[in-house]
């Protein structure tokens, strides 16, 4: 795990990046056919919302610092993984403070200004599949991933865990763009678009 002073962001308040990275070398005894790697960046900035009430129109804000995020979280991944082809799964994830709503955390992530953005920069398809909770500091989230073009493809189904640990202080929000160069090791559950049709009646006998 690499922590580093954000860059000059003071516009959106950027306290710091962490970037995370894993690969796994052997599962259950064996090298994968794929040597996977994933990567987790997070960004720690002050919440702009903080102190507000429900009634506060959170647009200007989202519109304001999500690209910014957007861009920043999937440069920080290609730096780590590589090229934009060498990445085939993604996801997003955002942990707000404990003095911030839980809306706060889905407003810069689950918007076209920064998912439509990351899908862009990525060279995605899917919907990007999410997290996002309310933790204090320190505190670790799964955040899923799935294939950026192909979502049916259960193979690239997986998580990787982010964490900073003094972040998310009470009055920050801790965004996190996250990504994987491949599948789980040894894959062989099969593919959604594989499947045999299988339902209650399908199943009688087991079910009954």
């Amino acid at each position: 795990m690499q922590e580093t002073d954000g860059p000059v962001h003071e516009d959106i308040g950027l306290r710091k990046v962490v970037t995370y990275v894993d690969q796994v070398v052997t599962e259950a005894g064996r090298v994968p056919d794929r040597a996977a790697r994933r990567a987790s960046v997070g960004a720690v900035l002050r919440n702009p919302w903080v102190g507000t009430g429900v009634e506060t129109d959170l647009l200007e804000e989202q519109a304001r610092v999500a690209p910014v995020l957007a861009r920043l979280l999937t440069d920080l991944l290609l730096d780590s993984l590589g090229r934009v082809d060498d990445i085939e799964a993604f996801g997003k994830a955002a942990i707000v403070g404990t003095a911030g709503e839980i809306e706060h955390a889905g407003a810069l992530i689950h918007t076209p200004y920064f998912g439509n953005l990351m899908r862009e920069f990525l060279e995605g398809e899917s919907i990007i599949c999410f997290a996002d909770t309310r933790a204090e500091a320190g505190e670790e989230l799964s955040v899923p991933l799935w294939h950026k073009v192909h979502a049916a493809t259960r193979s690239h189904y997986q998580t990787i865990s982010a964490r900073v640990g003094d972040a998310p202080r009470s009055d920050e929000i801790v965004v996190i763009a996250a990504a994987s160069t491949g599948p789980r090791p040894h894959p062989r559950i099969g593919d959604r678009t594989t499947d045999p049709t299988v339902s209650s009646h399908t199943l009688e006998e087991a079910v009954s």
